[in-house]
């Protein structure tokens, strides 16, 4: 049974780990690498949950299969933008795959995201026929431009996606 839950400060290292579990798996799926993230030190990695944690602008959740950690989404605020807000760092991992784990993360990240008043969900998955993609379809994100570039020096192109709600929701 596939259950969805906030990354506590405690659990920075599980964050590290599964983040850093998600780039080996999966490098042509993120604009950050394996390489950039694990130069990173800890105290890097316990400020960013920590700060996400205490923020009312991050929601960061893990899904969880049992008591194993399987899956990850980041789901932020724009601080720009007001009534945006930007999906990353979505992965499940393989064992986990086929099991609802991506839909239960995606759907906990965007009622979170709506229940702060978001009006429009962004996100880039890489161009192709992939699970993402579909899931990403079949919860009402449709392409926006043109592919670009995933990350700098890469052949690989990613899609902007948006899912628009339309008016403001009531906080």
């Amino acid at each position: 049974m596939i259950s969805v839950r906030p990354i506590a400060p405690h659990e920075w290292q599980k964050y590290r780990d599964i983040r850093l579990q998600a780039l080996q798996d999966a490098p042509d799926a993120f604009g950050s690498t394996w390489a950039a993230e694990a130069a990173q030190t800890d105290e890097h990695w316990s400020a960013r949950i920590t700060a996400a944690a205490a923020s009312d602008m991050d929601r960061a959740l893990f899904a969880v299969n049992g008591e194993v950690v399987c899956g990850l989404v980041w789901c932020k605020l724009s601080a720009a933008e007001p009534g945006v807000a930007d999906i990353y760092q979505m992965w499940v991992a393989p064992t986990a795959r086929g099991m609802g784990a991506g839909r239960a993360l995606l759907g906990h990240a965007l009622a979170w995201a709506k229940n702060r008043g978001a009006q429009r969900v962004r996100l880039g998955v890489t161009v192709a026929g992939s699970p993402a993609m579909r899931l990403y379809r079949s919860h009402g994100f449709a392409p926006v431009g043109e592919p670009e570039p995933l990350r700098a020096g890469s052949a690989l192109m990613a899609q902007a996606m948006e899912l628009n709600w339309g008016t403001p929701t009531a906080r």
